[in-house]
C-alpha cells in the first residue's frame, strides 16, 4: 500500500510551547486511522495541523509523496467534518452544495452529487427543510453528506460523535461503517472515545502528551499496549 499522508519529524508549538511532536506517522490510502487520547493529549493540534490551519515549526506532512502543494490545491483534495455541523442559515441542499460550488462544479453534476449523498445518509427527504431546525443526529448527517460530495481523497473527522446520544450516534458510526468501507475514504479519525475507534478504525494510534505513543489495529492495541500510561489511557 502507499501512504497517502506521512508525518516525518513533526513539531508544533504555541506561546513558544510544544504541544505536538512526532516523529513518524503515516496513514495508507484507503485506511480508517483513530486517533485517540484523553483531553489536552494534541489530537484537535494535529487535526488543525493536517487540515492546514496550524503553522508547523519543523518537520513534514506528505500528501500522496508531495510536500509543496499549495494550501488551496491541498484543500481541494481534503474534506473536513467538526464536531459542530456549523451548518448555514439556508435549505439542507444548499448546505450540502456549498463546496461543490465553490469548486465551480456544473449544477447538474453538484445536484446528482447532493442527491446521492443526502440518500445515503439517510437524509434526502429532508433537502427542502431549514438547516437550523434539524436535529443534532441530522446535521451531521448532512455536516458527513457535504464532506462527501466532494469525493476527498483525505476525510478528517474531529470527534463528529460527541454531542449526539448514544442510540443516535450507534446509527450514525454503523452508516459511516458502511460509507467508508464502500468508498475507502483515506480517512483520520479523532476520538477519545476507544469503541468509536474500535468500530470504525482500521487501525488505531494513541496519543498522550502530545506524542504518538503507540500505532497498531485496535485489537493489537488492546492486547498489547507499549507501557503503563497507554495501558491506564485502555483502562487495562
Amino acid at each position: 500500500m502507499t501512504a497517502l499522508i506521512e508525518i516525518r519529524d513533526l513539531l508544533v508549538q504555541r506561546e513558544k510551547k510544544t504541544v505536538l511532536e512526532i516523529e513518524h506517522l503515516s496513514v495508507e490510502a484507503g485506511e480508517v486511522l483513530a486517533i485517540v487520547g484523553p483531553n489536552g493529549a494534541g489530537k484537535s493540534t494535529l487535526f488543525l495541523t493536517l487540515a492546514r490551519l496550524l503553522k508547523v515549526a519543523r518537520g513534514t506532512i506528505h500528501f500522496d509523496g508531495h510536500s509543496s502543494l499549495n494550501t488551496l490545491e491541498y484543500r481541494r483534495r481534503i474534506a473536513l467534518v467538526l464536531q459542530e455541523p456549523l451548518l448555514m442559515d439556508t435549505r439542507v441542499k444548499d448546505n450540502a452544495a456549498i463546496g461543490l460550488r465553490f469548486r465551480g462544479i456544473p449544477k447538474a453534476e453538484a445536484e446528482r452529487r447532493v442527491g446521492h449523498w443526502l440518500d445515503r445518509l439517510g437524509v434526502a427527504h429532508l433537502a427542502e427543510r431549514p438547516a437550523r431546525k434539524l436535529s443534532g443526529g441530522e446535521s451531521q448527517r448532512v455536516s458527513l453528506a457535504r464532506a462527501f460530495v466532494l469525493q476527498p481523497e483525505l476525510l478528517l473527522l474531529d470527534e463528529p460523535f460527541t454531542a449526539l446520544d448514544a442510540p443516535t450516534r450507534l446509527r450514525l458510526l454503523d452508516d459511516l461503517q458502511s460509507v467508508l468501507a464502500e468508498t475507502s475514504t483515506t480517512t483520520i479519525f479523532i476520538t477519545h472515545d476507544l469503541q468509536e475507534a474500535s468500530k470504525l478504525a482500521t487501525r488505531m494510534a494513541v496519543m498522550l502528551d502530545g506524542q504518538i505513543r503507540q500505532v497498531g489495529e485496535p485489537r493489537e492495541v488492546f492486547a498489547h499496549p507499549a507501557d503503563a500510561r497507554v495501558a491506564e489511557f485502555l483502562g487495562i
